[in-house]
């Protein structure tokens, strides 16, 4: 089946009126969408140019169900229409979500797990802020260890 509009279709959350990041819904057979964790740029950092989350869902310890990789600029749409993004787990595994930013010398990396409790009872909301840190200042580049 086609979709007759030139734009695909994009869910969103009824609880927060999030889009939610695409593929990010019924990972797990069987297992029923829990946990909606909401995702937040800081505002000083949605100009970004090349920046970017990298989003993991870890059903077990050595099985990665799903990878996506969200661009920054995405935030700066999804907040024209007062919306954000998210992503739905079920309650079991892991969820890694890293700030990528390759831009600045050297470039940014930030990770956060999130463990997700089998017993999470369903409907439960995790908000993850993501303020990417400021660049090393070139003082600080010039620096040379002594040999």
């Amino acid at each position: 089946m086609t979709n007759p509009s030139s734009q695909p279709q994009q869910f969103k959350s009824t609880r927060s009126n999030r889009f939610v990041v695409p593929g990010w819904m019924n990972l797990v057979a069987g297992q029923p969408d829990a946990v909606e964790i909401q995702l937040d740029i800081d505002a000083a950092d949605r100009q970004r140019e090349q920046a970017c989350l990298l989003i993991e869902f870890w059903a077990t310890k050595d099985e990665l169900t799903l990878q996506s990789v969200l661009p920054v600029r995405a935030f700066n749409t999804a907040n024209d229409e007062g919306a954000g993004w998210c992503v739905f787990v079920p309650a079991q595994g892991r969820v890694l979500v890293r700030a990528l930013d390759p831009q600045p010398t050297p470039p940014i990396l930030a990770s956060h797990w999130i463990n997700i409790d089998p017993q999470t009872v369903p409907g439960t909301t995790v908000n993850v802020s993501v303020n990417f840190p400021q660049p090393v200042s070139s003082t600080a580049q010039n620096l040379q260890l002594n040999s």
